[in-house]
């Protein structure tokens, strides 16, 4: 459920406001990059403090289908002292998160409401725990979660994607507006070439919808363009 402003235990003093922005950010509940649907403080603009929208709003307590045992609770900050990671992704923990006592798991918000299928057009993915087809992007089987095609023939990890994003985190920033134009020009010139990389290019553009909590067409475009030519 959304809502247009709430108030948030994290920033108790000021109203976050609902917003969709093309401008990278971010979050200061998981402390990881977001794009596109976020709470904003709309109070003090000096705040600058955002939230993605599974932060802004968790569930108290959480199951998911990977880990059928696990009564995963909202955590503002990761257990313990030492250092904790993220079974979905394979990223440090350093903010919000979804714990497990009894198994010691821990997700993300956004990679704990990963959707298990993302679609969009003729591409349809499916999140898998594990898959045995090698990872398009890093060429590597199993390690963390992982979209895969349908067809069976383009899968990506999960942490592959988030990697890619934060190692392009600047070009995004610094392109976010100027690239718009460009984007459509890119998408063009790529549909000359086989249908595979038509397929994979489509794919992975909606896994970092998925992956980023649900930023607009644009940006995902964008951003999957920048990656792709990086």
């Amino acid at each position: 459920m959304k809502y247009n402003e709430i108030y948030h235990f994290h920033h108790p003093n000021h109203k976050l406001k609902f917003e969709k922005s093309e401008i990278p950010f971010k979050c200061d509940g998981c402390k990881e990059v977001g794009i596109g649907s976020r709470y904003k403080c709309s109070t003090n603009t000096l705040c600058d403090y955002d939230l993605h929208m599974q932060c802004a709003l968790p569930s108290p307590t959480f199951f998911h289908p990977f880990y059928r045992k696990c009564n995963f609770q909202f955590m503002s900050h990761p257990p313990g002292e030492t250092g904790r990671y993220c079974n979905a992704c394979e990223k440090d923990v350093n903010g919000f998160v979804y714990h497990c006592r009894s198994c010691g798991y821990d997700l993300h918000p956004c990679c704990a409401k990963l959707p298990m299928v993302v679609e969009e057009g003729e591409v349809k993915l499916y999140l898998y725990r594990k898959v045995r087809s090698w990872c398009h992007h890093c060429g590597r089987k199993g390690g963390s979660w992982s979209y895969r095609s349908k067809c069976k023939s383009y899968s990506v990890h999960v942490a592959c994607v988030r990697e890619m994003l934060v190692e392009n985190w600047h070009h995004v920033y610094r392109n976010s507006i100027s690239i718009s134009m460009q984007s459509s020009v890119h998408r063009s010139k790529g549909r000359m070439k086989n249908r595979c990389c038509d397929i994979a290019a489509f794919a992975l553009q909606i896994v970092i919808s998925a992956i980023l909590g649900d930023p607009t067409p644009l940006i995902a475009a964008i951003v999957a363009s920048l990656i792709s030519t990086s």
